[in-house]
């Protein structure tokens, strides 16, 4: 594993000291990456040497924090080719430990925070990323202290409540809950874990862009296809390029990077049309992909810059086309997909017919989470007994600053 050699502000570029956690960047809040000494680790560490190693994200432990992993086994999730487009591939996230690429993230975040001490971790969130904390601090035997919305979907709720974190319901949105952690936090002694308000959840997710990497022998695809919510995965990925670069490992190319999002949840969408730098909240949300509920990225400077640099796109589809794309995989691929990775599908078709991808052109969708999670919400789609989401349900990411 890699000893830290600094965190440095992805705005302002300063570099922060690693001996005690951080959480942003103290001067302008910019998100922090964490920095390792690469060119001593390239010596050492080469595309062959990650063959053979444990069946995790793990295997790639050179190039993570420093520290006692606590794991379920999470990552390598498989890479399925497409039953029905050549070229296409399906990377099933929903494999993972509490069924999400969440669980990559928390994996990390909690790791690095019980090796540095910390006793009590706290997190707004009312979708899968509660339930990976919950799952990684009973591990770590750290206690999970969870806000979440009382119309919380009912298994992100009963498996927070399973792995015996304190679960506080919250007559209010996810922005109500994140002030309430943003309130507590110092007088309760909780490390906050929100989605890029400490640097190492961005670290766990990186590894699936060493998975990309690797799965394809060292070549990228053409492109990447990532339901964005927050679009943690997606900014990890393209650090994990960045590094993967520097070690001599890839060359300069890279993806089309593609973020979608949902039609009544746009706000990356909106900016990449308008040209603008960053985001402006989202009013009045209203989509069933939970995962999908974030009027306002943090890391939004973030992603509207990789979609720039690689030549990417932002655009939205709608619920009707989510659902009709998460049947259309489960009954051609047998792959239960959430809502937000079915989104992946769907955009796919929207950007063939745009020519924005040809034939030829290899493609990774990312199916973020497993259907299995969602099971309240695709009953009711499909049988009509559950009416739709209301519009004011604003769950499933970090507002924004607090």
């Amino acid at each position: 594993m890699a000893p830290i050699s600094h965190f440095e502000c992805t705005k302002c570029g300063a570099n922060i000291s690693a001996e005690n956690p951080q959480t942003v960047c103290p001067d302008d809040g910019g998100v922090l990456y964490v920095r390792y000494d690469l060119p001593t680790l390239k010596k050492n560490f080469t595309p062959e040497s990650v063959t053979g190693r444990t069946g995790s994200m793990w295997r790639y432990a050179a190039l993570l924090p420093e520290a006692d992993p606590v794991t379920l086994g999470e990552g390598f999730t498989p890479m399925l080719p497409s039953r029905e487009f050549p070229n296409v591939y399906i990377k099933d996230e929903g494999l993972n430990p509490t069924g999400s690429f969440k669980a990559r993230g928390l994996s990390v975040a909690v790791t690095m925070n019980k090796a540095y001490g910390v006793k009590k971790l706290a997190i707004p969130s009312a979708g899968n990323a509660a339930g990976a904390l919950a799952a990684y601090a009973a591990a770590a035997g750290l206690e999970a202290h969870i806000f979440m919305p009382k119309d919380v979907p009912l298994a992100n709720r009963v498996e927070c409540e399973i792995y015996g974190a304190h679960v506080t319901l919250v007559d209010g949105l996810i922005s109500d809950c994140a002030r309430i952690v943003a309130e507590r936090k110092e007088r309760e002694g909780w490390a906050d874990v929100s989605t890029l308000k400490e640097p190492f959840r961005l670290e766990g997710k990186k590894t699936m862009g060493y998975e990309v990497a690797e799965q394809f022998e060292w070549q990228l695809p053409r492109g990447i296809i990532y339901p964005a919510g927050g679009g943690v995965g997606l900014i990890g990925m393209w650090k994990a390029f960045d590094e993967m670069e520097k070690l001599g490992w890839i060359g300069p190319e890279r993806p089309k990077m593609v973020a979608v999002q949902a039609s009544g949840c746009a706000p990356i969408v909106k900016a990449w049309d308008e040209g603008k730098p960053t985001v402006e909240f989202w009013p009045n949300v209203a989509t069933l992909a939970a995962g999908l509920r974030v009027p306002k990225p943090y890391g939004d400077y973030l992603i509207l810059e990789i979609l720039k640099k690689s030549k990417g796109v932002a655009l939205a589809v709608t619920d009707e086309e989510m659902m009709e794309a998460l049947r259309h995989w489960a009954r051609v691929e047998g792959v239960f997909a959430a809502p937000e990775g079915a989104a992946a599908l769907a955009a796919y078709r929207k950007l063939r017919a745009r020519d924005f991808f040809g034939v030829d052109d290899s493609v990774v969708l990312f199916n973020t989470g497993s259907g299995l999670k969602y099971l309240d919400v695709i009953e009711g789609q499909t049988t009509g007994k559950q009416a739709q989401t209301p519009a004011s349900r604003q769950i499933g990411g970090i507002i924004g600053p607090y």
